[in-house]
């Protein structure tokens, strides 16, 4: 099943810690530590949103308040994932929730393609849609990570969020290293 497709099926908790998972793994963009977005995927595990409000307004402002097109150094990547924190909803509704984890779906891809040096020819929404072949490891690697966490939610529900959050860290870990080797390689 493809990325779209998950994503049309997923339930409000999936869409949320889907959207949350990219941000997550994108947190190393901004400056956050692995602890950032802890009170919002423990908002989740909850019944109903739980203090996610509370949470994010903790995190945008450790992080920074932008507006999307906030002083990132001229680096798209770290627009990209400003605009995934910026654009999350404060009081998530299932439309909102939706919107959101499918913007955040495309913008992570998105930042995967722009670090990534090998090429990928094809657009992200092609690769959401099943067009794999001939993928950058990178952006590869993004997308198992996204439709993982849409399925460990739709299989296990809250029981699936710590799995979820495993594959996100691993996939921070990974972010983390590309930013570093990307930093080193300007200096």
């Amino acid at each position: 099943m493809s990325l779209v497709e998950l994503i049309g099926q997923a339930d409000e908790r999936g869409l949320a810690a889907s959207g949350l998972a990219c941000l997550d793994r994108c947190v190393p963009l901004l400056g956050g530590d692995d602890e950032i977005l802890r009170p919002l995927w423990a908002s989740l595990a909850e019944s109903g949103a739980g203090d996610w409000g509370q949470g994010l307004a903790q995190a945008r402002n450790k992080l920074g308040q932008g507006d999307g097109d906030g002083d990132d150094g001229g680096d798209e990547a770290a627009r990209l994932a400003r605009r995934m924190l910026d654009a999350a909803p404060e009081d998530p509704t299932p439309a909102e929730v939706r919107l959101w984890a499918d913007a955040c779906s495309v913008a992570s891809l998105q930042i995967h393609r722009l670090l990534d040096p090998a090429e990928d020819a094809v657009g992200v929404d092609s690769r959401r849609e099943g067009r794999t072949e001939g993928m950058s490891p990178l952006v590869a690697a993004e997308l198992r990570r996204q439709i993982t966490v849409l399925e460990l939610l739709a299989g296990h529900g809250a029981g699936g969020l710590r799995p979820a959050l495993e594959v996100c860290t691993e996939g921070r870990r990974v972010l983390r290293a590309v930013v570093s080797r990307r930093a080193r390689g300007r200096a």
